[in-house]
């Protein structure tokens, strides 16, 4: 059943952050317990069950559950799941939401789970990837870093419930949005196509899926980003080759960044007909 959109004021979000806890579950939870401050568990793996309130929940991955304070829960292993529940625990105090109680989180009415999909999935385990090595080492201003981690999942989470605000009339803002990713991604292939690059690396520094960044690509240019990159090497390699460098076709390939020099000499020959060697003597 799919919990009610509703709205929620956020007029500050200063909390301060407790913990965090990451963890594949053995065994279920010795105690049916309740905390004295909000906590988030969000499923990264595998899947459990829960005793809530005295209801029994199945979880599974990309589940976030919202235990406020005073909530009793237990987890439980299931029997029937080849793969145990692995969790990301986000404790933390100090919350106002505007007409709830101090240190309630929101929650879907009535119920205490909400299940993730997509880009929103995605960021909620870069987050936690992100608390994760930021826990593990010692550096400075670590607190903050993990406050700054912590407030965009809940924001996140907040997001997700409320119904979505229309932006006004007159201003194409997705419009906007999507040629600036775009413009971006062109910059980095224009600096960086002599190098490996890797679709799903602009995508996790753009805190994108590389399907959304393939499907807006091709929606402004008319062509995927791989496609792009591959004809601006293939662009920059017929101007080394016509400027008559004495460089071999195994070096020209890696200046434009082909390890493989025969699978250079395949994806050139179909852009422009000719071989790359053919094209070195033409230009002699």
């Amino acid at each position: 059943m799919t919990a009610q959109k509703k709205d929620i004021v956020i007029e500050e979000m200063n909390p301060t952050f407790l913990f965090t806890w990451k963890g594949t579950r053995n065994k279920g939870d010795d105690q049916y317990h309740s905390h004295d401050f909000p906590e988030l568990a969000f499923v990264l793996s595998g899947s459990g069950k829960y005793r809530i309130e005295g209801r029994l929940y199945s979880v599974g991955e990309g589940d976030v559950l919202i235990l406020n304070p005073g909530v009793r829960h237990q987890a439980l292993l299931d029997g029937e799941s080849a793969l145990p529940t692995t969790e990301f625990f986000v404790g933390f105090s100090d919350i106002q939401i505007k007409d709830m109680p101090r240190n309630y989180f929101p929650a879907p009415e009535g119920e205490y789970i909400i299940h993730t999909t997509g880009e929103l999935r995605q960021k909620l385990f870069r987050i936690c990837a992100s608390m994760e090595a930021e826990n593990a080492v010692c550096r400075q201003g670590r607190y903050f870093m993990l406050k700054s981690y912590l407030v965009q999942m809940l924001l996140l989470v907040i997001r997700e419930q409320c119904t979505p605000v229309e932006a006004p009339g007159g201003y194409a803002f997705e419009s906007v949005n999507k040629k600036y990713v775009v413009e971006q991604i062109i910059n980095y292939f224009d600096d960086h196509y002599n190098e490996k690059i890797s679709l799903d690396h602009i995508a996790e520094n753009m805190y994108l899926s590389p399907f959304y960044i393939s499907k807006i690509f091709k929606s402004e240019t008319g062509d995927t980003p791989i496609r792009h990159l591959i004809n601006i090497r293939l662009e920059k390699a017929r101007e080394l080759l016509e400027a008559g460098e004495s460089a071999s076709i195994q070096e020209v390939a890696a200046s434009v960044g082909y390890e493989d020099a025969y699978h250079f000499s395949k994806l050139f020959k179909k852009r422009y007909g000719i071989s790359p060697s053919k094209a070195k003597r033409i230009s002699k």
